[in-house]
């Protein structure tokens, strides 16, 4: 197979995920659902506080992406139809019969995912930034800004991919939704808050990948904001792979 053929059909099948997205209200409205949870709820827990107490909290980056912990609620299920809805209609059938070879599908669904993640992340951060900074005052400038906008970005990203790739591992929409929901938002946040546990469960993706959103370090962490961004992208890339894996091995 040459090389320009092999493109033609990626695209193609890039194409066909991209049009399933478009005739699936669920899907495509996800990702809208998700900007405006992420920039609303910034703006107006800002906009309620904000003209009473100008320091919300000591870490700006907190305040700022306080909207982000209900936005990815939306991407957390994004991520898992992309893929789990065909595994649990059995349409993955007639999606491998339309593109038989199962790494190009599931590259296309990756590479969809990480796309409208990303846009997601960048219309969020936007909109979350601004809606913040209308009523506290925000700092604009330096490295910790440039750090924590750029982690906005990739956050939703990584997330949108690591749960797809799990779904793929796990073959199954239920047992995806049912693992990743309570794990991200329950267990996560209650067990890294706890004095024993916060030692291993900060290296879970969304503990690290939000640690990048921060403007202070917190010395109990035991890694750096952009190392936290690696770990969150090591999980992601572990998930895609495992997912992968999983795809090529189904029957």
């Amino acid at each position: 197979m040459n090389s320009p053929s092999y493109a033609v059909n990626a695209v193609n099948a890039f194409r066909a995920e991209r049009i399933k997205i478009t005739t699936l209200r669920s899907l495509w409205l996800a990702p809208l659902l998700s900007v405006l949870l992420t920039a609303g709820v910034t703006a107006a827990v800002g906009a309620a506080l904000g003209d009473k107490d100008h320091h919300i909290t000591d870490d700006p980056g907190v305040g700022i992406f306080y909207g982000l912990n209900f936005g990815q609620a939306v991407l957390v299920a994004f991520g898992v139809l992309l893929i789990g809805q065909e595994f649990n209609t059995r349409m993955i059938d007639v999606s491998l019969a339309a593109v038989p070879r199962r790494g190009r599908l599931y590259g296309a669904k990756l590479a969809l995912g990480a796309l409208i993640g990303l846009g997601v992340g960048a219309l969020g951060t936007a909109g979350a930034f601004a809606g913040y900074a209308a009523t506290v005052p925000a700092d604009w400038h330096g490295p910790a800004f440039a750090r924590a906008a750029t982690a906005g970005v990739l956050y939703p990203a990584l997330l949108v991919v690591l749960c797809l790739g799990l779904t793929a591992l796990l073959g199954n929409l239920t047992a995806a939704m049912g693992l990743l929901a309570p794990t991200v938002f329950l267990l996560s946040p209650m067990l890294a808050g706890l004095p024993v546990a916060r030692h291993v469960f900060q290296f879970l993706p969304d503990r690290a990948g939000q640690y990048a959103l921060r403007y202070v370090d917190d010395p109990q962490t035991a890694y750096g904001h952009w190392t936290g961004l690696l770990i969150m992208a090591f999980w992601t890339a572990l998930a895609a792979y495992g997912g992968l894996r999983a795809m090529r091995r189904a029957k």
